[in-house]
């Protein structure tokens, strides 16, 4: 239970470091989504620039089987870096944007759980 309440803790600290950042065009605000019952967390977009409307994800992070599961960023370095060098080991982040064959390169993890073996 303590591994879950620090990773949540991190994963707020990096969206709420990323919500203060207010893109400097249109009427855009930036919107923090925590719900910690479910374990998912997203910062949003949302505004107008002009005629355009701004309404989109910039990070979603859920927490599933005791690991980050990164499901989008935006970011332009990326998050996952910054989550390790916090102290979550690389087998407890998982890149879920990436497809599930190709996990296994990202040296991070891939969030398939390795197949249970059985007596003959």
């Amino acid at each position: 239970m303590e591994k879950l309440e620090t990773y949540r803790r991190y994963v707020r600290q990096v969206l709420e470091h990323y919500a203060q950042f207010k893109p400097a065009y249109g009427d855009v605000e930036m919107e923090l989504l925590f719900d910690p019952e479910r374990d998912r967390y997203q910062l949003m977009t949302v505004g107008w620039n002009g005629y355009d409307r701004f309404h989109g994800s910039l990070l979603h992070v859920d927490i599933k089987n005791g690991q980050i599961w990164i499901q989008h960023d935006g970011t332009e370095g990326g998050i996952a870096n910054e989550l390790v060098e916090m102290g979550v080991p690389k087998t407890d982040i998982v890149l879920a944007f990436h497809a599930p064959y190709k996990r296994g390169y990202t040296g991070f993890g891939t969030g398939i759980e390795p197949p249970v073996l059985q007596a003959a």
